[in-house]
């Protein structure tokens, strides 16, 4: 898992990247600013192209009557206020916000473990999220319940693995946490699978299924509203500890070197990605493949200076995450589970990035 970051480390410790084989790379690394510009507004034309996309289709003059019925306090609400206010602009929006979420914090890691294949469950978190979430389906609690044991089992799981690794000395830091994160991560699978077992076979499996794979079906206002402060607040040190992330991927030597206390903002860095990925995975269940493919493809446009990858792994992240939603609502029967979409999608591109390879982290 961490055999590979000697090379990573000089990527993505320097803002300025090396020549790529591709010449519009090299044109959106000179132009970062352009390219996040470009990259908010085809996230924007994604959210108004979802918002008509459904069963349910909304033609721009019903979005603009129900938009002008809301302002004007229109009594009562038609089918297609209700469809566009109460189901469709709350799921893209806690679309965006889990993309989003997943995205930062997959940067966040890599860059703190100074490895490419990391991702957001690397310290366990979406085990220990998911060992909530089924323990609570397990109780028949409801949904809010569901998503508490969810949300504080991810936190708890992080909590473990950091305290593991405070207790061993003489090793190094951040192979010790990748290892306590593979060791506890298994604990909560095996712990996710008695539950399975134990659970009532015509109730409690298929939501327990349900849930493990992804979705976004049953997201409402209340859930957004619940999870964006908790991604914010999580976001918020990222933002102000940017410069010290790229300091951070030098080593911690070389960290030391220049004044940083790499435990220390390590420590801030784990502890605000887990709060962003426990929060979105609490609302949306388990969805792979996110936290790792986007901050690559991220750093081929951008590069690997964290305060361009940072706001485009955002903005990727929120509209790959909306476009997969809208596939799972609307190209079969049933909805299917984002985490299946994910990885349908997820594994060939990151294929495909391995065969640029050296855009990336070479």
């Amino acid at each position: 898992m961490v055999e590979g970051h000697t090379s990573y480390r000089s990527d993505n410790a320097v803002s300025v990247s090396e020549p790529t084989a591709s010449t519009a790379s090299r044109s959106s690394r000179r132009r970062p600013a352009t390219t996040l510009v470009l990259l908010a507004l085809a996230l924007f034309a994604l959210m108004l192209a979802a918002i008509g996309i459904g069963k349910y289709p909304l033609s721009l003059g019903d979005i603009a009557s129900a938009v002008g019925g809301a302002i004007i306090g229109a009594s009562p609400p038609d089918q297609a206020s209700i469809v566009l206010f109460s189901i469709r602009v709350p799921r893209i929006l806690a679309a965006v916000l889990v993309g989003a979420a997943l995205a930062a914090a997959g940067a966040a890691y890599q860059g703190l473990f100074r490895n490419p294949l990391v991702s957001p469950d690397i310290l366990g978190v979406s085990a220990g999220a998911g060992l909530g979430a089924v323990l609570g389906i397990f109780l028949s609690l409801p949904v809010a319940g569901v998503q508490l044991f969810a949300f504080a089992g991810g936190l708890a799981t992080v909590a473990l693995v950091y305290f593991i690794g405070s207790l061993v000395q003489n090793r190094e830091p951040v192979l010790v946490l990748v290892l306590a994160g593979v060791v506890v991560g298994s604990l909560a699978g095996a712990g996710i699978s008695l539950l399975k077992i134990l659970a009532d076979p015509y109730d409690q499996l298929p939501a327990i299924v349900f849930w493990l794979l992804g979705s976004l079906s049953s997201v409402r206002s209340a859930e957004v509203w619940s999870s964006a402060p908790l991604v914010l607040l999580g976001l918020v040190p990222l933002v102000l500890l940017r410069w010290r992330i790229n300091v951070l991927s030098l080593g911690d030597d070389e960290a030391k070197a220049l004044g940083v206390e790499a435990g220390r903002l390590r420590l801030i860095v784990i502890a605000a990605a887990t709060l962003m990925t426990a929060s979105v995975v609490a609302v949306a269940g388990v969805i792979g493949w996110i936290g790792l493919v986007i901050p690559h493809l991220a750093r081929m446009l951008v590069g690997p200076d964290f305060n361009r990858l940072l706001p485009a792994s955002l903005l990727i992240g929120g509209g790959y995450m909306l476009l997969i939603d809208t596939l799972a609502r609307t190209i079969a029967a049933i909805e299917i589970p984002l985490g299946v979409l994910t990885a349908i999608i997820g594994a060939p591109f990151f294929l495909w990035l391995l065969a640029r390879g050296e855009d990336g982290w070479s």
